[in-house]
């Protein structure tokens, strides 16, 4: 029986140590951390509560740490976790820029031991593995285009338009690096004016094209959508609606109001696949050069967004380790 910390215990935070204490097996939720006492007592459920995070981290009593705790936080509580040689699930992003991302790759690296897995969720969606599994098997021919759709009800007042793809597309980054197998080599962005959707159109250096509408006020239900374009056919995500309602001259089925929902299973098989791991030692997920590679081509045009050109996206070289 493994027994995890968690650090953080807002939105996601509650949710994993909703899984770790009801529906994950062979692991046990033993210590909480969290700036709010309150908060971390009502997540903890009996677990051990810490008020300071690295005292979590380095108790003998913990054994790997789920890191949900503020964007700015998860590359030093990442880093001390390597420094004991604990494995860590933290959230995405790994790091809020790319520097913060490479040193916590060159620590791993350092270690020679894969202890790292960014909370890249999507990976671990059925409907995206059941695209990549259509590729890679030819079923639509040769695969040229892949779009994406992420659309959200409403942003807070305090989401920036750059905010929009750092914390939002980087998601589209990650999983069309893994839908593809691939590396993004430039992008371009149009942005529609008064806060409307963002178009953002990738190319990899395979010769892939990525298409990505972001939407943060599209008002209506929280929406992710891709399909991917062959020479001999298309795949895409069906409707995931369990009933479809007829009434009142009309059809139709529900969305969520956000992500948690969308991908409930998808968290969960993360956290079972990833406390499997804990047993063998193998990567599992997104890794933290998967991190920084996300963070890195999200930075890039995030700052370049007002270009009209195309942006050059250039990677540090990807060390053998994450082979």
């Amino acid at each position: 029986m493994k027994r995890i910390g968690l650090i953080g215990a807002g939105v996601m935070g509650a949710e994993h140590a909703r899984l770790l204490q009801e529906e994950i097996s062979g692991v046990c939720l033993v210590a909480v951390s969290d700036s709010r006492a309150d908060q971390a007592s009502r997540t903890a459920k009996g677990a051990r509560v810490y008020a300071d995070p690295l005292e979590l981290i380095n108790s003998p009593d913990v054994d790997a740490v789920v890191i949900a705790s503020p964007d700015a936080t998860h590359a030093p509580f990442t880093r001390a976790c390597i420094g004991t040689r604990k494995r860590v699930l933290v959230e995405k992003p790994l790091a809020p820029n790319a520097a913060e991302c490479l040193a916590v790759v060159a620590e791993e690296v350092a270690g020679g031991v894969p202890l790292v897995t960014v909370g890249y969720m999507r990976r671990f969606d059925a409907a995206y593995g059941a695209m990549k599994a259509a590729r890679l098997s030819g079923a639509i021919g040769r695969t040229f285009l892949l779009h994406n759709i992420h659309r959200n009800v409403a942003a807070p007042d305090w989401f920036t338009g750059a905010m929009a793809i750092t914390n939002s597309f980087v998601h589209e980054i990650d999983i069309s690096r893994y839908l593809l197998d691939d590396e993004v080599n430039s992008a371009q962005v149009v942005e529609a004016p008064a806060g409307g959707p963002i178009l953002i159109t990738m190319k990899t250096r395979l010769g892939f094209i990525v298409s990505s509408e972001v939407n943060i006020n599209a008002r209506y239900g929280y929406h992710v959508h891709a399909q991917l374009v062959g020479s001999e056919g298309t795949v895409e995500m069906a409707p995931l609606a369990t009933i479809i309602t007829n009434s009142n001259l009309q059809s139709g089925h529900t969305y969520p109001e956000n992500w948690v929902p969308r991908f409930a299973d998808a968290y969960r098989t993360q956290m079972q696949q990833w406390v499997a791991a804990l047993e063998t030692g193998e990567r599992v997920g997104a890794s933290a050069w998967d991190g920084y590679a996300s963070t890195a081509i999200a930075e890039t045009i995030a700052v370049n967004r007002r270009r009209r050109e195309w942006i050059a996206i250039d990677l540090c070289d990807k060390p053998a380790f994450y082979n």
